[in-house]
């Protein structure tokens, strides 16, 4: 006689149900609706409203922006993480717990903070500026608001894959004669590399859907700091719902080949995780 296996939830079918439902409700319907209202538009209208130049202007900072700012995260991230991990110091856990500050403060409240310390007359901006170096209302505060978002996602993602590294394969390596830069190339960057590279995509497709912290950082001035988000809340406001749309498809396909290309690097870190 077979013993049938406790769940604590109820069945497949049900709670298999009640996903669907409320995936539907949330994700998938929504996105329908989208798409729904795109094919309404022919091809060539489609096209001329996703590629006019103010929105080839936006897709360009909001791209590249990300790209510099996920590039930025992943480098002082994994440094950040690896400090956390294996270093104990005075301040360390309010260090760790500072971490998780962007994801607990509202982006608005983070982009006018950053707009008023890097202005002309703030905190940092009375000296940087003096210096040419210009980080409120130019694409370079688009970089430090989307950098400050993202950090989250490659420190937390580093972070379990640092403690579970086994110190005894560095103490090996040592022992065989190995240096410390031979030591981090041949036995530590290869168990890092595909945690880095999910927080760095985890972190660029972030910084793509980013809104609240850059609109005050930014000045959102057309073909130079305005971000593509931006543009399509403007069409709206327009009641150029189209155009709007337009945007937001480009937008929505972008993340989902991030999301693609996310979970098949998942996958891969798996493989070396096991």
């Amino acid at each position: 006689m077979t013993k049938k296996r406790f769940n604590a939830l109820p069945g497949f079918g049900l709670t298999m149900g009640v996903t669907l439902f409320f995936l539907s409700g949330i994700v998938l319907i929504p996105f329908a609706g989208l798409l729904l209202r795109t094919l309404e538009l022919s091809w060539a209208d489609f096209w001329r409203l996703a590629t006019t130049d103010r929105a080839l202007a936006a897709y360009k900072l909001t791209f590249g922006a990300s790209l510099v700012a996920a590039v930025a995260n992943a480098v002082f991230g994994t440094l950040l993480a690896w400090v956390l991990v294996r270093y104990e110091f005075p301040g360390r856990r309010f260090i760790d717990a500072m971490v998780d500050f962007p994801f607990a403060l509202p982006t608005a409240v983070a982009g006018l903070t950053l707009a008023n310390l890097f202005a002309a007359n703030g905190w940092l901006g009375r000296y940087l500026v003096p210096c040419g170096i210009k980080g409120a209302y130019t694409p370079l505060g688009v970089v430090i608001a989307l950098t400050f978002v993202g950090m989250p996602f490659v420190v937390r993602t580093l972070q379990p894959v640092l403690e579970g590294l086994e110190r005894e394969l560095e103490e090996a390596a040592a022992t065989l004669g190995a240096g410390r830069l031979r030591t981090f190339v041949s036995v530590i960057a290869p168990s890092l590399l595909p945690a880095i590279l999910t927080g760095f995509a985890l972190a660029f497709a972030r910084a793509i859907g980013e809104y609240g912290s850059v609109v005050f950082i930014s000045g959102n001035l057309p073909y130079k700091t305005e971000i593509a988000p931006y543009l399509i809340v403007m069409r709206l406001e327009e009641y150029d719902y189209t155009g709007a749309i337009a945007l937001a498809v480009v937008l929505l396909v972008f993340s989902f080949l991030l999301l693609a290309a996310i979970n098949l690097l998942e996958q891969w870190a798996g493989r070396f995780q096991r």
